[in-house]
C-alpha cells in the first residue's frame, strides 16, 4: 500500500511499532521491519553504549528501514543522535518535540525526523521547524497520554499541517488502518498490538494478563509519577493510588536509584529530566522524583514479568486483543483486512 508514509521512509506498508521502552528491542524491530512495517527501537531504557549495540544488532538482522525513538530533552541525547547517523539509522522519532537546531542538524544527516504529538499546536509547531511527518496520539494510547480521543485529535491535526500525519491510539487492525485513512492519515502506530506478538520478548505470564484484560481493566492513573498514564488496572496501580505521598516517595527513591544503577545516569541527570518532565506542569518536586521511578516499575513488569511489582503500560486495544501472532502474520492480516475493507466500501458506492 502506497502512502505519504511508505515514500518517505521506505517501508512497505503503512505501520509503525512505536517506540516502547523495555519492549522495542532488537529482536521486535527487525521482525517488523522485516514484515515490511517500520520497527522503532525504544532508546529512553537504554544506555548509550547499549543503543549503538542494539541499532548494531537490528542492522545484522535485516536490511530494511527502522527507526530510534528518542528523549529530546535527555542530557545525552546529542551522543545518541550521533549513534542515529553514524550507524545510517533511517528514522529519528521523539517522545517529546525536539528542538528546531536538533530537526534541523539530524535532517541535514539524511535522517527522517517523526516526532509524537498530542495536541494539533504541538504538530503545528515541530512541522514549522522542519520534522518530516508527525505520529499523533490520541488519548486511547498506552503510557503517558492525552485527554482528547484519536477520532477527534487526528482531523485536527491532519488540517492543521502539510507534512504526513500517523495516528496512534486505538489502532490494531486493518480496518482501523482503512478509517485513519479515510480521516487523511498517512499511515497508523501501533504499541500495545505489536507488544503482544511472539517476537515481543515480554515475558508470557505479562502478556498472559493483557490478554486476560477487558476495555475496563485499562486506566488512567497518575500515582505512579503525577502524569496521566495509561496502563492495566493492577493491585499494585491501587495501592499506589491508596498510598499516602510519603509512601509513594519512599518507594520511589529505591527504585529511582536501582534505574540509576541500571541506566548509567547520574542523580543530576535523573534529576535534570525530571526538571524537563516538570516544565509547564504542575508536578510537585515528590511527582519529579516519582517520575524517576517509572522506568524501573516498567522493567519489573516488561523485562522481571513481575506483574506484583510493575506496571503494565497499555492502549484500551488491549481488551480487544486475544491473540499472539508474529510480527509478520500480524501485518500481513492487517494489510489483507485492510484491502478486503477498501473493495467492500468501492463495490458498496
Amino acid at each position: 500500500m502506497d502512502t505519504a508514509l511508505t515514500r518517505l521512509v521506505g517501508v512497505r506498508h503503512p505501520v509503525v511499532q512505536t517506540g516502547m521502552g523495555w519492549v522495542a528491542g532488537p529482536r521486535l524491530v527487525s521482525a517488523v521491519a522485516n514484515a515490511g512495517a517500520l520497527g522503532v527501537l525504544g532508546s529512553a531504557t537504554m544506555t548509550v553504549d547499549g543503543l549503538r549495540e542494539a541499532v548494531r544488532e537490528v542492522k545484522s538482522r535485516t536490511d530494511a528501514p527502522f527507526g530510534v525513538n528518542l528523549r529530546a530533552d535527555a542530557g545525552d541525547a546529542g551522543d545518541r543522535v550521533r549513534i542515529i547517523v553514524d550507524e545510517g539509522v533511517r528514522v529519528a522519532s521523539f517522545a517529546l518535540a525536539p528542538s528546531r537546531e536538533l530537526i534541523a542538524e539530524l535532517k541535514e544527516a539524511g535522517v527522517v525526523v517523526i516526532p509524537s504529538v498530542g495536541a494539533r499546536r504541538h504538530a503545528e509547531k515541530v512541522a514549522a521547524w522542519g520534522a518530516d511527518a508527525v505520529v499523533v496520539q490520541g488519548g486511547e494510547g498506552g503510557g503517558h497520554t492525552g485527554e482528547v480521543a484519536t477520532t477527534v485529535l487526528l482531523p485536527q491535526v491532519v488540517d492543521a499541517v502539510d507534512v504526513p500525519v500517523v495516528a496512534a491510539g486505538g489502532f490494531f487492525d486493518g480496518r482501523g488502518l482503512v478509517a485513519a485513512l479515510a480521516y487523511g492519515a498517512a499511515g497508523v502506530a501501533m504499541g500495545t498490538r505489536f507488544l503482544l506478538t511472539r517476537d515481543s520478548t515480554v515475558p508470557d505470564p505479562v502478556k498472559a494478563r493483557y490478554l486476560a484484560a477487558t476495555v475496563r481493566d485499562v486506566t488512567v492513573t497518575r500515582a505512579v509519577d503525577g502524569l496521566p498514564h495509561r496502563m492495566l488496572r493492577t493491585d499494585l496501580v491501587d495501592s499506589l493510588e491508596r498510598a499516602s505521598r510519603t509512601r509513594r516517595l519512599l518507594h520511589a527513591i529505591r527504585r529511582a536509584a536501582a534505574f540509576r544503577t541500571l541506566s548509567g545516569l547520574s542523580w543530576p541527570g535523573m534529576v535534570r529530566d525530571g526538571l524537563a518532565l516538570k516544565h509547564g506542569k504542575e508536578l510537585s518536586w515528590s511527582q519529579v522524583l516519582l517520575a524517576a521511578n517509572t522506568p524501573m516499575l516498567l522493567k519489573s513488569a516488561m523485562v522481571d514479568g513481575r506483574t506484583d511489582l510493575g506496571v503494565m503500560a497499555s492502549g484500551q486495544v488491549a481488551g480487544v486483543i486475544d491473540d499472539l501472532p508474529s510480527c509478520a502474520d500480524l501485518v500481513d492480516r492487517i494489510m489483507k483486512e485492510a484491502e478486503t475493507v477498501r473493495e467492500r466500501l468501492t463495490a458498496s458506492r
